[in-house]
């Protein structure tokens, strides 16, 4: 027998509809990303009317699927007034004819919530359950990391003895740490997407390591078109150098991804990947820049969390760097405090780099300075050669050794 009841229950308050949500969902052996959805998209459409003073009511029904043997949970939010968009939820839904959104998921064997030594999630508490959800969201970034280490492993066998090489890397001498260093170098490549071909974009990268001696580093980026037509953009610098820091910025570039594709507001990305990854790496410090770019218009939508400032530089030669305040991954009170919204016109050219870029023997605004003159020295070459060019310029002073990237995107006449 189901000890939840299946009348329906007022809620006045956000806190208790998610408590309530979780409890239903464990009760009927939801699984933790199921939960998560669910949690996710009741709230979504409850918030407005809660926040507003306005209750809502929750139902739930069991119902038979199409097979005997997958029965499901139905789950009824009844609000003031009828939600849009549902389709587009974490957990889609649809709407009834009277104006009520329905769930229908399918539960577990058991539904009368009795897990032999597992406790509750009323008796584990909201943190335990939010992190078991967390981890579920994590499944798609572990998914990741497994074909990427099955993918080290092919290389391996196919190019004997680039992984026995790699392990011995600090127990043999400078001379085959520097022939390694290389083949290192080109399996990092291998992990940075390479330029993607957009109408209306031109886009190219350069990336060098600190040293030979240690060719991985925590600068990584990505780039990708969304569903809707612009392009997003990452840029992440993770503290430390080496293997480790590569980790991390592999694991904040993934988790940006998943959370862009999803549809996450880009303001809130910064903070959410922090959410996510934090708990399971506290020691992740990673600043991030987000960029989001529409070629048929130039539109151009920033979030920063502690990252240097993007560079436009204008057909005419006028430079402008576009400052963004938040605060990174690993940072206390991450994310970005705002957008902000620029735009690029054909002709113009769009920097965004790493400190080890713009670091100089002087303050951090001579290293700007020399940027803008670099940039407006390179403006006109062909984009594939203007980052190496100006990381060229830029490296004849340097503070400290540091990894270094820098990324170019000029905006061109549409072919169609």
């Amino acid at each position: 027998m189901n000890p939840l009841p299946h009348a329906p229950r007022v809620f006045h308050s956000l806190p208790r509809l998610r408590r309530a949500v979780r409890r239903i969902s464990e009760a009927h052996r939801l699984p933790a990303e199921t939960r998560a959805r669910l949690v996710l998209s009741v709230s979504a459409l409850a918030a407005p009317h809660l926040l507003a003073g306005r209750s809502v009511a929750l139902e739930t029904a069991p119902e038979n699927g199409t097979a005997p043997d997958t029965p499901l949970l139905s789950v009824t939010l009844r609000a003031p007034h009828p939600p849009e968009g549902t389709a587009a939820l974490p957990l889609p839904a649809q709407t009834a004819p009277d104006g009520a959104t329905v769930w229908r998921v399918p539960t577990g064997p058991r539904a009368d919530g009795a897990l032999p030594g597992v406790p509750s999630a009323a008796a584990r508490g909201e943190t335990a359950a939010l992190e078991e959800e967390l981890r579920a969201a994590l499944a798609h970034v572990d998914a990741l990391t497994a074909e990427h280490r099955r993918l080290k492993h092919e290389f391996a066998e196919t190019n004997s003895g680039v992984l026995a090489l790699y392990v011995q890397l600090d127990e043999r001498d400078e001379q085959l740490r520097t022939a390694h260093g290389q083949t290192l170098r080109e399996l990092e490549d291998a992990l940075r997407p390479p330029p993607i071909t957009v109408d209306g974009l031109e886009l190219a990268v350069h990336y060098a390591p600190a040293g030979t001696d240690a060719p991985t580093g925590g600068d990584f980026y990505d780039w990708f078109p969304l569903p809707d037509g612009t392009v997003h953009i990452t840029v992440v610098d993770a503290l430390g150098h080496g293997v480790r820091s590569t980790r991390s910025a592999l694991n904040v570039t993934h988790a940006v991804r998943t959370l862009a594709l999803e549809g996450h507001p880009l303001q809130s990305i910064v903070a959410r990947t922090h959410e996510i990854l934090v708990p399971f790496d506290p020691e992740l410090m990673a600043t991030v820049l987000l960029a989001r770019l529409s070629p048929s218009t130039g539109e151009l939508l920033l979030a920063n969390g502690s990252h240097p400032p993007a560079l436009v530089l204008r057909t005419d030669g006028t430079a402008e760097y576009l400052e963004v305040r938040g605060r990174g991954v690993g940072y206390p009170l991450p994310g970005s405090e705002k957008l902000l919204h620029a735009r690029l016109g054909e002709g113009d050219l769009f920097l965004l780099y790493t400190d080890g870029l713009v670091e100089s023997r002087r303050d951090p605004r001579e290293g700007e300075r020399r940027l803008v003159r670099s940039a407006r020295r390179h403006r006109h070459r062909p984009v594939q050669d203007i980052p190496g060019a100006i990381a060229a310029d830029m490296h004849t002073v340097v503070l400290h050794a540091d990894d270094t990237l820098a990324l170019a995107v000029r905006r061109t006449p549409s072919r169609r």
